[in-house]
């Protein structure tokens, strides 16, 4: 089976090459594409995924309902829309909104993100099928007690998820 492949791109987010995936992870990060997908519900509450134990970094951390890499020759679209089915096992209608360019080190210290991030958002409110390989928890919280709870335990939360909510917030 092949090595999974991250597109790596320039700070305008060009395209120039591609990497694997743990690869681009080492060294201080070399930047790449990403995708963060945050779901609401009817309600407004925020699905949140807890990643799983076995993730090779920021394992058990909480954060938005699904992020991943787009892989070389796929959008950024439709790699959300297959993660959403790979990790949580559903699908809907996801926007685009904006990106950002962010860098962070795992707690652990020995892998580290540089990516520019595309942020989605969509309303779902079906049944899920969480992929255990990926996801150790799912939770629906009202965006009110998640920000109380992200101010008392931000090490709970991954540094994507930290940065990204704040202008979801906005949008919503």
């Amino acid at each position: 089976m092949a090595m999974e492949q991250v597109i790596l791109v320039d700070e305008a987010d060009r395209e120039i090459g591609s990497m694997e995936k743990v690869a681009a992870h080492k060294n201080g990060g070399t930047r790449h594409r990403a995708f963060s997908v945050f779901i609401f519900d009817e309600q407004g509450r925020w699905l949140l995924q807890q990643r799983a134990a076995g993730k090779y970094h920021f394992a058990g951390l909480w954060t938005n309902a699904c992020c991943s890499h787009p892989r070389p020759g796929e959008t950024t679209e439709a790699a959300a829309h297959r993660r959403l089915v790979e990790e949580l096992g559903f699908d809907c209608p996801l926007t685009e909104h904006f990106s950002f360019e962010y860098q962070a080190v795992s707690p652990t210290g020995d892998l580290a993100e540089h990516e520019i991030d595309h942020v989605f958002t969509g309303v779902y409110a079906g049944e899920m099928k969480p992929n255990p390989d990926e996801v150790g928890a799912v939770r629906w919280v009202a965006p009110d007690e998640l920000a109380v709870e992200m101010q008392q335990y931000p090490e709970r939360f991954t540094p994507w998820f930290k940065i990204a909510s704040e202008r979801v917030r906005e949008l919503r």
